[in-house]
């Protein structure tokens, strides 16, 4: 991009932030001068413990954005570097009945700018039909070649490995047979694995099918939640978590790990925990785009996010004993506690919050300091939704949704987080639960 987009994005960093600061100063200005009945202990130290964590939590909305900035100015200085480094890649596609959907990302792949790679799709035991639609496409297709694998049923994590192994790359990109991939997405990524203190490569996740409330609210979740806060660990090259429908990976370093394990839900997250660990580097590149298909019903999405936060606890779990010996892996240590802090800190003031402020309306008569909680919020994702879209040069119509993101969908996701991390916590038994696709790739 040129000095004109970084001025524009320059502008709309400062206006935003600057925008969030004279309303946030304007809220805890009213909050400390308003005169509330709000007798008992209890109720006091709470609020006062949610205007600290309202504090903590902007400065960690300033601090991402901050970051995420610095790193988008570091792509202008990425993008000068050496184009001739184009390695064989192997793109590993693990399917398990996904039938609906593998034909549509085999074509999508077969349509990658790159000069030299292979698709290698894993049908881990699928009973539909997607080994036969996958092997519609064997062969040569100019610059890729198409091999599928099958194998018994084992899980993703097997499925994968078995790709890294059969593998003809140094270097491999994991994905999920529901994506697809942005043409330039190998040329993207695989300018940071010319470093080799970077082990892996996270991409750009973003959602195809947005076609109802819920899949533009995930749409915006991903532009903002998920990826602003990948962009900013990007800039320490501590990326926490390799989203599943991209992520391209330094073939020697999986094989240094033993590949995947079997014994969490987030065998992605599980992964980058165990790099971050022995020391590698893991970087973010917003130019390797997956589009992925996001659950369309309410309550497929909160299976999804269950699943999700009972993997992410498994993970941390076991990688525990990093979180006192920072001089050690200060990497991995840092990256344990902000995940902590986002799956369970969050949560738990978000919920308790909201369960607070409508105590003390009903039974105070004031509803100020729930319009209060609820407009601080709302803001910092008004501002944080405003400059992640114009940088990722996303469809504006998105904004507005932060308004429904923070009146309802964060806390119904906060909800089944908390469920989801009593269970762990209790050793509650779970199933994998796949998601039922729909086709839209």
């Amino acid at each position: 991009m040129g000095g004109r987009s970084t001025l524009a994005y320059t502008g709309i960093f400062v206006i935003s932030t600057s925008l969030l600061l004279g309303l946030s100063y304007s809220f805890y200005d009213l909050m400390l001068r308003a005169r509330f009945d709000l007798t008992g202990t209890f109720v006091q130290a709470s609020v006062l413990a949610l205007l600290a964590f309202l504090l903590l939590l902007i400065a960690r909305y300033f601090a991402l954005l901050w970051f995420s900035y610095l790193a988008h100015l570091e792509e202008q200085i990425l993008q000068d570097s050496d184009p001739h480094f184009t390695p064989m890649i192997s793109v590993l596609v693990p399917a398990y009945n996904e039938g609906a959907v593998i034909q549509g990302s085999i074509r999508s792949l077969l349509q990658l700018d790159y000069p030299r790679y292979e698709i290698l799709v894993i049908d881990d035991g699928s009973s539909d039909d997607t080994s036969i639609k996958a092997r519609a496409f064997e062969g040569e297709h100019g610059r890729a070649t198409v091999r599928v694998i099958r194998k018994q049923n084992a899980g993703k994590a097997n499925a994968l490995n078995t790709g890294i192994r059969e593998a003809r790359g140094d270097f491999v990109l994991c994905m999920d047979g529901d994506s697809t991939l942005h043409p330039e997405t190998l040329r993207k990524a695989i300018r940071h694995l010319a470093n080799d203190e970077v082990a892996a490569v996270a991409g750009n996740v973003k959602v195809i099918n947005r076609s109802n409330l819920w899949s533009r609210l995930q749409a915006l979740e991903y532009i903002e939640g998920l990826n602003m806060v990948r962009k900013a660990q990007g800039f320490f090259r501590t990326v926490n978590i390799i989203p599943g429908p991209i992520g391209v990976f330094r073939k020697s370093a999986l094989q240094d790990l033993g590949g995947y394990d079997h014994d969490t839900f987030a065998e992605d997250c599980d992964l980058t925990l165990k790099l971050l660990s022995l020391g590698w580097k893991v970087c973010y590149e917003p130019g390797a785009i997956a589009y992925t298909e996001a659950p369309e019903a309410a309550l497929d999405l909160l299976k999804q996010r269950y699943r999700w936060t009972r993997g992410i606890l498994q993970a941390i779990r076991k990688h525990r004993r990093a979180f006192f010996v920072v001089w050690k892996t200060p990497r991995l240590t840092m990256t344990l506690w902000y995940m902590i802090f986002e799956g369970i800190a969050w949560p738990i003031m978000n919920v308790f919050g909201n369960v607070l402020f409508v105590y003390v309306a009903l039974h105070f008569g004031t509803a100020l300091p729930l319009v209060l909680w609820f407009g601080q919020l709302t803001v910092l994702d008004l501002a944080a939704a405003l400059y992640c879209i114009a940088v990722e040069e996303e469809e504006l119509g998105l904004v507005p949704y932060a308004v429904a993101y923070r009146a309802f969908f964060s806390l119904m996701i906060d909800v089944a987080k908390l469920l989801a991390s009593f269970e762990e916590l209790f050793g509650v038994r779970m199933e994998w639960g796949k998601l039922n696709r729909l086709g839209r790739i």
